[in-house]
């Protein structure tokens, strides 16, 4: 730490403290098959879902369509021989449930001389234990009929509804979907590739696609995995990898809260890959549930991989009573998905005379408080005021698709009075008066920044809000209207302006020379150019001035050079510590590395660009008086680690040798880059992989989201690194307006990203880390390596980062990387 002329406390993150200080008796099924349809279409109440699949398979002008839909039998009680389809006893009840349902379409001839049979899916234990029958039921119908059958399929909607005391019930509830979105011949379909699974007790099972994680999944695929529980149990679901086709309509997994295909039991439908931080849990209703996966012949993927478990049917977080001043509550399982069917209520009462308050900081479901229907998706710091001591929420969830559900807190407060010595947003939030006209969404419907009257440091916007000034013209919409981006340099109609609001003449666009300065009137031309620095090399030595090519998923280059090296950025398998950040997950951030030191524990991070080489700052490799930092055999490398506790699970590697940039500057911490190469290549795995390099072209635009990880300290003013690994999104701020903040102490070769309202930010330990951003075709590239800020997370002072794509000529030199 050291304090310049011009006043900044410059800290390089740098060192950090160690880590380490249940059968059921049989009754006769005899009645059902022999008292007919009468008898047969008397159930309770039955069925969630009937899926059409609107499978569009012509065959001399027919359509095959399949139904899908389940019934209970109250005759009959469940026992395990009903879990295998193979024993006897399935086979006979499955036989009966196909004749049965033959019977009750035989009573319409149009449904009677189209039905192909019937294909029971599974059984599972009913309510009042009887037992309910999932099942498929084929038609071949003539294109000119389609509509005649749905329209009679949904005649059959709540028969024998009147008729409790019969033994067999069928409700057909007519649906329509796009749930086959591939053409996928129908008898294949039938008979696909299912699997059976049964959780027991405290154990934790695996499901995962066909060929994970070794291959990809197959094409033109149909897989079903049928999840059973004990009775009185439900099936909890995970994935910690999901890695498929963005396109849903393409390769998609559905979850269902039953062992048939139903539309109306979809818990959730789910493609592409996993967000960084989602949690993808869902729970079932009752103890079954269906996984299905489904595939084209393009394009495929990694795939998946889950873990099941069974937990108590009682929901132990839904309703109750809660008393006091203030308290908080979740909706089921937050912030996992809450279950399917599932009902709470909360009464809440505070003292006598005080009214209160429900603030949401998420909000992603459907339910009432007191007479407020609430549903939809809400902004954070949503507040509902209740003019009343008293107040209900209800919380509801139907039989398909589930969400994250809400986290909430209650608060009492005086009606006289309702934020005491704070300011009080139009949302009834309460907020400092210290954040009232200071540019920031404090209460985020933006009324603590209403009717202000701005400063001499401020811009005053269009629109009546106050933004500060070093936010103008620097790329991004700040005020909302454009104010702050208006009058930077606007060009005449002949003329290109650059991204740096210079004017040039049109012509010049595209010439192959850089006029601007900043290159990006050389950035977005399409067609080959003259080489320049500012232009993308083949290595055909075509050069092409497309504004970040490089891996993109689009071929440029006749020889294909720019895709041929894409190996890197992607979470293979997956779809600093930070200040204000969150957990990451296993896996999340393959190329994150930790540096240890053998006498400290972690003191850097890295970031991991080939089996072989990795990324860091220069300043985490000079000698002080007490270590030598420069010397190879000092450090320790620990690769695909997520908890510095568990330091024994991940890859641990030495280092062969270290080359720090010959032009750092420990003063200004300019060049601040520095290479380690490994003694040994390290195995390229789910958790281990490289991070994509940018070219000297790429540009990382001002107000673009990266990220920013590491295990550095938790706030400015502790000494405790973070256990596990952190994350935090921040954004790329202009380097003009960087400089204004950081009293000019930024370089060229430097890039500035943060969160300017504080509390995000890389701090002590997270040096040497990587600043990632997402780009083209999903993958990450290094844009920057944390090297220095004035404290961590302040206001207004952003986090400094070594510009990787100023080294990039330097790192291939070096490595071959």
């Amino acid at each position: 730490e050291r304090t310049t002329e011009g006043g900044t406390r410059k800290q390089q993150f740098l060192p950090a403290s160690d880590a380490k200080k249940l059968q059921k008796k049989r009754i006769s099924f005899r009645a059902m098959v022999a008292i007919g349809l009468p008898t047969a279409l008397a159930i309770i109440a039955l069925v969630t879902g009937l899926l059409v699949w609107h499978f569009h398979y012509r065959y001399n002008g027919r359509v095959r369509k399949l139904f899908s839909g389940y019934l209970t039998i109250s005759s009959q009680m469940f026992s395990d021989a009903y879990e295998n389809s193979n024993t006897t006893e399935y086979k006979e009840l499955a036989s009966k449930v196909s004749k049965q349902l033959k019977s009750i379409y035989g009573q319409v001839r149009l449904l009677s001389k189209n039905h192909v049979g019937s294909n029971v899916q599974g059984f599972s234990e009913g309510s009042n234990n009887g037992i309910i029958a999932y099942y498929l039921s084929e038609f071949n119908v003539p294109e000119s009929q389609v509509s005649a059958v749905d329209e009679a399929m949904a005649s059959l909607d709540g028969v024998g509804n009147a008729r409790k005391k019969k033994i067999l019930s069928l409700h057909l509830d007519i649906y329509t979907c796009l749930y086959l979105r591939l053409v996928l011949n129908l008898c294949c379909l039938l008979g696909s590739v299912k699997r059976s699974h049964h959780a027991h007790g405290n154990q934790t099972d695996i499901i995962r696609s066909p060929g994970f994680p070794d291959s990809a999944y197959l094409p033109n695929l149909y897989t079903e995995w049928q999840i059973r529980a004990d009775p009185e149990h439900r099936i909890r679901l995970e994935f910690d990898v999901l890695d498929l086709e963005k396109d849903c309509r393409n390769d998609f997994i559905k979850v269902y809260d039953s062992l048939a295909p139903s539309e109306k039991q979809v818990i959730v439908e789910k493609c592409g890959y996993r967000l960084p931080g989602e949690k993808l849990i869902f729970i079932s209703s009752g103890n079954v549930m269906l996984v299905t996966l489904v595939t084209n012949e393009e394009k495929n993927f990694p795939g998946f991989r889950a873990f099941y478990s069974q937990i108590p049917a009682k929901i132990q977080d839904c309703g109750g009573r809660l008393t006091g001043l203030r308290g908080t509550f979740t909706s089921p399982g937050y912030p996992s998905h809450y279950p399917p069917q599932t009902d709470c209520v909360w009464n809440i009462e505070v003292p006598s005379g005080k009214h209160i308050k429900v603030k949401f900081d998420k909000f992603v479901i459907c339910y009432f408080i007191n007479c407020f229907r609430i549903c939809g998706e809400k902004p954070p710091k949503t507040v509902y005021t209740i003019k009343s001591n008293q107040a209900t929420v209800r919380f509801h969830s139907d039989l398909s698709y589930v969400s994250e559900g809400f986290s909430a807190e209650f608060e009492a407060f005086e009606p006289t009075n309702p934020c005491p010595g704070r300011f009080q947003c139009d949302n009834d939030l309460c907020v400092s008066p210290n954040l009232q006209c200071d540019g920031y969404n404090d209460c985020g419907d933006m009324s603590d920044e209403r009717g202000c009257t701005c400063n001499e440091t401020q811009i005053k916007c269009m629109n009546g809000f106050c933004k500060p000034s070093f936010w103008r013209c620097d790329g991004v919409n700040d005020c909302g209207d454009n104010t702050d981006e208006e009058n930077c340099g606007n060009c005449k109609a002949q003329e290109f302006r650059c991204r740096n609001s210079r004017c040039i003449p049109a012509q010049k666009q595209c010439n192959g020379y850089n006029d601007c300065g900043d290159g990006s009137d050389e950035s977005q031309c399409e067609k080959s150019v003259h080489c320049s620095a500012l232009t993308y090399k083949c290595k055909n030595n075509q050069c092409i001035s497309k504004l970040n090519p490089m891996c993109d998923g689009e071929t440029d280059c006749v020889d294909g050079s720019d895709e041929a090296e894409c190996k890197c950025g992607t979470k293979p398998y997956k779809s600093s510590r930070i200040v204000g950040g969150k957990d990451s997950n296993d896996g999340e951030w393959p190329w994150q590395v930790s540096l240890h030191m053998k006498t400290q524990g972690h003191v850097c991070g890295a970031s991991v660009i080939s089996n072989r080489w990795l990324v860091t700052a220069a300043h985490c490799v000079q000698d002080n008086e007490k270590f030598n930092y420069s010397q190879p055999d000092q450090w320790e490398v620990y690769l695909g680690l997520l908890n510095q506790g568990e330091t024994s699970k991940s890859t641990l590697k030495h280092v062969k040798r270290i080359i720090s940039h010959p032009l750092y500057d420990h003063l200004s911490y300019d060049n601040d880059i520095a290479l380690m190469e490994l003694d040994s290549p390290v195995t390229l795995s789910q958790n281990i992989w490289p991070v994509c390099l940018p070219e000297a072209t790429h540009d990382f635009p001002a107000g673009k989201s990266v990220w920013i990880t590491g295990w550095g300290k938790l706030r400015e003013e502790v000494d405790a690194i973070a256990s596990l690994l952190q994350k935090a999104e921040v954004r790329i701020i202009n380097n003009t307006v960087c400089s204004k903040l950081m009293d000019n102490g930024i370089t060229p070769r430097m890039i500035c990203a943060g969160v300017l309202s504080g509390g995000v930010d890389a701090c002590q330990g997270d040096s040497g880390g990587p600043m990632t951003s997402t780009e083209s075709n999903g993958r990450m590239f290094l844009a920057g390596v944390v090297s220095w800020g004035d404290g961590c997370g302040r206001r207004n002072r952003p986090g400094i980062y070594t510009r990787v794509t100023e080294y990039r000529s330097w790192i291939r030199e070096m490595t071959g990387v």
